[in-house]
């Protein structure tokens, strides 16, 4: 049955949708019908296509009272908007339908788990919950919540017990989710279940340990290449050198279980992102083997810095295709966008002193790739290339071969408040010689270095007519240049 919340949700959006042009949404990055948008949740395969929901408040563009919106796809670039799939509007979620996670069941239903947020002893508390759908409507658990604030350690804080992704092995489910501790540290939890309704704590996955955040959020976990790989948010972290910046990040552990999942032995951690905007990712399991990846782009510290004209906020990375080498995760843009490539432009062994523009090497909906080498060993101290110019505007990113840096800076990116604009990272030593591939949309730069070993996402608002491109070099340096335009219609 559909409550009334859910129909007056999915009412609003219809109209909404008829109001917004086309046009000024991103050409291939995915948004909500209208209003703020965050985490995504809900990312999996059913019945044959990729099905992705999101945290939603239609009705303005801040933060609300949370609803899932939904979208699905056959190739990750293009999406088709559903009805929204959920509301608040149980006794056991109706502070909000926080983030999780779905699988498809053998008896093919759609399962969803999310947190549901409600009111107990003055507090708003924080459980997990499930609903079984068809793709299209979904039906709450009656005996929500599944997992209960009874069924947390003593010392974990009833407030703070959210996001679960879910995932079965052999003839077991299992559910991770992000929680903090009493004494404000961050961990993730893992329950096990015969049959999704009936939950056994096991133990804490990984920890914090006073080092990487004080909770941990949006919690994945999965096996890859004979290791398994923990990805999470982890909130208000103090900064780790140029690997973890001030405040919400997300990084990802690379380790192995000794014997039972619960003992995980993390390996080795690094960030996911290095950008500005990127957080909450979740992954599943392509059906031709892949592993992708998709985020929310996007910060809290800049959440109140909106483009002027539009009634939507927030949108998602491109998805990603992941991967482990050297204990790396690399990452790089879903092969699908190939395909919607127009006008490739190349260049071959350009000299570069100072700065220079190329001929037709502009654009707001490009994939940009750039090779950099020296002219000869230690021909130049810096190399930047320059997006979405004109005269008063653009983004730029550094790269430094003598501190093996790269700097991100989007001071004149069309922010109107003072925010943190610049990020610099340390990136792999390769004599001089580094590769960025580019993808940039309306309102978004996604940069991957050296084939993906590192990404950097980050928002801009910079007035779409300033789209020119220049590449500057103090010293000497020989680049190749390919760009295409992205055309999704």
């Amino acid at each position: 049955m559909i409550s009334d919340k859910l129909q007056k949700v999915r009412k609003f959006e219809s109209e909404y949708l008829q109001n917004i042009d086309a046009d000024i949404r991103p050409s291939f990055h995915l948004t909500g019908a209208v209003g703020w948008i965050n985490d995504p949740n809900g990312f999996s395969l059913y019945k044959d296509e990729y099905h992705l929901f999101y945290q939603s408040h239609p009705y303005t563009r801040t933060w609300g009272p949370m609803h899932w919106g939904h979208v699905k796809t056959k190739d990750f670039v293009r999406w088709e908007r559903l009805d929204a799939a959920m509301a608040p509007d149980e006794s056991f979620d109706d502070q909000g339908c926080f983030s999780g996670s779905a699988m498809e069941l053998e008896d093919g239903r759609h399962l969803l788990m999310y947190t549901g947020v409600s009111m107990g002893n003055g507090y708003l508390l924080q459980q997990q919950c499930i609903a079984f759908g068809d793709g299209v409507n979904y039906e709450k658990y009656a005996n929500n919540p599944v997992v209960s604030t009874a069924d947390l350690p003593d010392n974990i804080d009833i407030r703070d017990f959210r996001d679960p992704k879910i995932w079965k092995e052999n003839d077991t489910y299992y559910m991770v989710a992000g929680a903090r501790t009493l004494e404000s540290d961050g961990v993730i939890l893992l329950y096990s279940s015969a049959d999704l309704v009936h939950w056994t704590y096991e133990g804490v996955l990984d920890a914090s340990r006073g080092q990487y955040g004080r909770m941990w959020e949006c919690p994945d976990f999965f096996e890859m290449d004979g290791k398994r790989v923990l990805i999470f948010s982890p909130c208000e972290m103090n900064s780790i050198g140029l690997e973890f910046h001030p405040g919400h990040n997300t990084a990802v552990a690379v380790g192995h279980c000794d014997g039972a999942l619960k003992n995980f032995k993390r390996e080795t951690i690094q960030s996911v992102d290095y950008g500005l905007d990127f957080y909450a990712p979740q992954t599943l399991a392509a059906k031709d083997g892949r592993r992708i990846m998709v985020a929310w782009m996007q910060n809290w510290v800049s959440q109140m810095c909106r483009a002027e004209g539009i009634d939507f906020f927030g949108q998602m990375t491109l998805p990603r295709e992941i991967c482990l080498k050297n204990g790396r995760l690399y990452q790089q843009p879903v092969r699908e966008i190939e395909a919607y490539r127009k006008n490739h432009v190349f260049y071959n062994n350009v000299y570069v002193r100072g700065e220079t523009s190329l001929n037709n090497i502009s654009g707001r909906c490009i994939d940009l790739i750039i090779k950099v080498r020296p002219v000869h060993e230690g021909s130049y101290q810096k190399f930047t290339v320059n997006l979405a110019m004109d005269g008063e505007n653009r983004t730029s990113f550094r790269y430094n071969p003598l501190k093996q840096t790269v700097r991100i800076d989007r001071t004149r990116g069309g922010f109107p408040y003072d925010i943190v604009n610049q990020r610099e990272f340390f990136v792999s030593n390769r004599n001089g010689e580094i590769s960025f591939r580019v993808l940039m949309d309306k309102y978004s730069i996604e940069l991957f270095i050296n084939d993906g070993e590192q990404a950097a996402s980050s928002v801009i608002y910079t007035r779409q007519s300033a789209d020119s491109i220049s590449f500057a070099s103090e010293g000497e340096v020989i680049i190749d240049v390919d760009k295409y335009d992205l055309v999704v219609e």
